[in-house]
């Protein structure tokens, strides 16, 4: 099972993700998570992009995409992997297809991880976090027994500075923006799959395997 996964902030894209590796035994590759470790180890390509966060500059794609390419290549992949944070737009999707290639695998499926907009503001704007537990909880869609808890058990529900609506909306708007035409992208390749994102975690991760055969 070879993916990549689409959708905004909130869209439950990594709670889905770590659900597909624990029981496919499939490794989720973030780009975050793969520029971190790089510029830890040394590495050629971990010196360039720490070069260039210290510069203050975006690591460039070809950067990201020879860090990807050696990731892919560990024998961790062998059962398949899942894309989360990359191809953020067309010209980054036309260069993984490329290394893709050159390294004799090809993609299943695109899946979007489709939510509505209002309520994908409520997950985020929604968003506290007890102070006594570091539970993380929802004004909008967690139980109100469990809101109440916090409060008599003399906790505080703390939302975080940046979980505010104009923050989540301009995170939104770029997402919009830059990811939304992979959308059509990869339609016009036949591997788009659309998931239905709402619901529960389970609901939504059966969804997922039928979109991807599983």
């Amino acid at each position: 099972m070879r993916i990549v996964l689409l959708g905004a902030p909130g869209s439950g894209k990594g709670t889905q993700a770590q659900k597909l590796m624990a029981e496919r035994d499939i490794p989720q590759i973030s780009t975050g998570d793969l520029l971190r470790a790089a510029v830890a180890s040394g590495s050629a390509l971990g010196k360039r992009a720490r070069a260039a966060m210290d510069a203050g500059e975006l690591v460039s794609d070809d950067i990201v995409l020879g860090i990807i390419r050696e990731r892919l290549g560990q024998p961790d992949t062998g059962n398949g992997f899942i894309l989360d944070g990359f191809p953020r737009n067309s010209a980054q999707a036309e260069a993984l297809e490329a290394v893709l290639a050159d390294i004799g695998q090809q993609l299943d499926a695109a899946v979007l991880m489709d939510v509505d907009p209002d309520v994908l503001m409520k997950r985020l704007v929604g968003r506290r976090t007890c102070s006594k537990t570091g539970k993380l909880l929802n004004i909008y869609f967690s139980p109100k027994s469990e809101l109440d808890a916090v409060i008599a058990e003399g906790g505080e529900l703390i939302q975080r500075a940046d979980d505010n609506e104009a923050t989540i909306g301009n995170r939104l708007e770029v997402y919009r923006a830059q990811t939304e035409p992979l959308i059509e992208f990869y339609r016009g390749r036949g591997l788009l799959r659309t998931v239905n994102a709402e619901g529960s975690i389970d609901d939504v991760y059966a969804r997922l395997l039928s979109a991807v055969g599983g």
